[in-house]
């Protein structure tokens, strides 16, 4: 047996349907589609969202303004009262904040935001600080990197 030998068991492949040519057919006049109506129609049926009458889910929906830029970088959010555990000296990193279970994701950058207040001096090495925050950190002795993303 060779593959141009090879054929559907009989009876399995049927031809299509040509509706619409002429009586002896069997299928003229119309078509299979029964006597006027909507959907005897060309064209004619419902759309995919029609509800027979009743209100279309998607009027029943809160009507919602504007849109989400695609772009947008959502930064980890640390404060300086969340830095106050870390000795005097150290190096806060990305990595380290991510040790000390304060970013949410390592994947987004991190910024430094001017809530409390610093005693000890520190060393910040992150994506973003916030002016406050930077004046507070170099008040206490530390100093400011700033990494890019």
């Amino acid at each position: 047996m060779k593959l141009h030998d090879l054929k559907p068991n009989e009876g399995k492949k049927k031809g299509r349907k040509r509706v619409g040519r002429g009586i002896a057919a069997g299928q003229g006049k119309t078509a299979g589609r029964g006597t006027k109506g909507q959907k005897s129609r060309a064209g004619g049926g419902t759309p995919l969202y029609h509800e027979g009458g009743n209100l279309p889910m998607f009027r029943k929906l809160p009507f919602k303004r504007g849109f989400t830029p695609p772009n947008r970088v959502t930064y980890n959010q640390v404060n300086l009262d969340q830095l106050t555990d870390f000795p005097a000296d150290s190096e806060i990193t990305p990595e380290t904040l991510d040790q000390a279970r304060l970013l949410r994701s390592l994947k987004n950058p991190v910024v430094i935001l001017g809530r409390g207040e610093l005693k000890v001096a520190l060393k910040v090495r992150v994506h973003r600080v916030s002016a406050g925050a930077r004046s507070k950190i170099e008040a206490a002795g530390g100093s400011v990197e700033i990494i890019e993303a």
